[in-house]
C-alpha cells in the first residue's frame, strides 16, 4: 500500500537529485529513505530512479509517478488550508522568486507592508532568472514567482498584476536624447547596451526592435551586464542607449530622469505577473500577495489597454 510518506520521499529525491540531501531534508537517515523507496518500487514493480546516472534521474515511468505524487501532496496541503480558512488564520511559509529587473524597484514598494500586515507568514525572497524560477517552481523549491509573462508554460498559472512601460535611457550627447519624436526602429542600432543572455528584458528589447546584435563596434567595449543600474551607469560615462522598465524611474533622481524618454509611435509594455504551479495549495497567501503588490502600484500601471505588450519568448 502506497503511503504519503513514501510519496514525500520520492519527491524529495527528485527535487534534490541526491539521496543524502533528500534524507536530510526529510529529517531521516539515508538508509531509511533508500529502504522506503526500494520498497515502493518493489510494491509497484517498477524502477522509479535510475541509480546508474549521476546526478540521479527518474526513469520515464518514474517521472510520471513523481508528477502525480506532487499533485497528491499538494492536494493534501489543502486540508490544512481549509482549517486555516475556517479559523481565519493567516500563517505559513512563502518562498518567492523574483527576476533581477524587478527586484530592486518592486520589492521596496510592497514587501515591508506585506510582512507587517501578516507577521505569521515566514517570507523568503530569492533573486533568480526566469528560467530558474520556472525550474524551482516545478521542483517545489519555490512557492511563487514574480516575473514577466506570458510564459506559456503548461504547468504554470499566470496571474497578471501590472503593466509597465518600456522606456529609452540615453546619454546626454546621443542623437536620440533631444530628438522630438522617437520611434521603436530608432533603437535598432549597435549603440544599444543590452543585459546578458538569460534576462527576459534583453529578449523583450530584441523582439521590440529586432536588433540581432550582429555588430557592436560602436560600443567602447563588450560587456555582459547583469543589472539595469550597471547599464545606466556605463551609459552616463561612456555613451549609448538602453531600455529600462517604468518602475526603474520611480524615485529616480531628477538629473538621471532627464535621460529617460517615451516612444511616440507605440507604448511598449511588459506584463508582470505572479506565477505558481497549477497544483499550488497556498492560494490564500498568493491572493494576499497579489493584493499587496496591486495596491502599491501607481494606477496607470494597472491599465492593460494603455499600450502593447511585448512578448519575450
Amino acid at each position: 500500500m502506497i503511503t504519503l510518506t513514501q510519496l514525500e520521499y520520492i519527491v524529495a529525491v527528485d527535487t534534490f537529485r541526491h539521496f543524502g540531501k533528500a534524507a536530510e531534508h526529510c529529517f531521516i537517515t539515508q538508509p531509511t529513505l533508500s529502504m522506503q523507496i526500494k520498497k515502493l518500487e518493489e510494491d509497484l514493480e517498477v524502477i522509479i530512479f535510475d541509480r546508474s546516472k549521476q546526478p540521479l534521474i527518474p526513469t520515464d515511468v518514474g517521472k510520471r509517478i513523481i508528477e502525480q505524487s506532487r499533485v497528491i501532496l499538494k492536494e493534501t496541503e489543502r486540508v490544512n488550508d481549509i482549517v486555516k480558512d475556517h479559523k481565519n488564520l493567516i500563517s505559513g511559509e512563502l518562498k518567492i522568486g523574483i527576476i533581477p529587473t524587478l527586484a530592486p524597484y518592486l520589492l521596496p514598494l510592497f514587501i515591508g507592508n506585506y510582512k507587517r500586515k501578516y507577521p505569521n507568514i515566514l517570507i523568503t525572497v530569492e533573486e533568480l532568472t526566469t528560467e530558474n524560477i520556472v525550474d524551482h517552481l516545478n521542483r517545489d523549491l519555490l512557492d511563487v514567482g514574480i516575473l514577466v509573462t506570458p510564459l506559456k508554460e503548461e504547468r504554470i498559472n499566470e496571474r497578471p498584476i501590472f503593466y509597465e512601460e518600456m522606456m529609452l535611457y540615453s546619454h546626454k550627447d546621443h542623437s536620440l536624447h533631444n530628438k522630438e519624436k522617437i520611434n521603436v526602429k530608432d533603437i535598432a542600432t549597435p549603440e544599444i547596451w543590452l543585459l546578458s543572455d538569460g534576462h527576459c528584458f534583453r529578449h523583450q528589447v530584441i523582439n521590440l526592435c529586432s536588433y540581432k546584435g550582429a555588430s557592436n563596434e560602436e560600443l567602447p567595449f563588450h560587456f555582459e551586464a547583469g543589472s539595469l543600474e550597471t547599464l545606466m551607469n556605463i551609459i552616463d560615462k561612456e555613451g549609448g542607449i538602453t531600455l529600462i522598465p517604468e518602475l526603474a524611474t520611480v524615485g529616480m533622481p531628477e538629473n538621471r530622469n532627464e535621460h529617460v524618454r517615451h516612444f511616440t509611435d507605440v507604448t511598449p509594455l511588459r506584463e508582470v505577473s505572479l506565477v505558481y504551479s497549477r497544483h499550488f495549495a497556498k492560494n490564500k497567501l498568493v491572493d494576499l500577495l497579489w493584493k499587496e503588490i496591486n495596491a502599491a502600484m501607481p494606477k496607470e500601471l494597472l491599465d492593460r489597454e494603455r499600450g502593447t505588450i511585448v512578448e519575450w519568448k
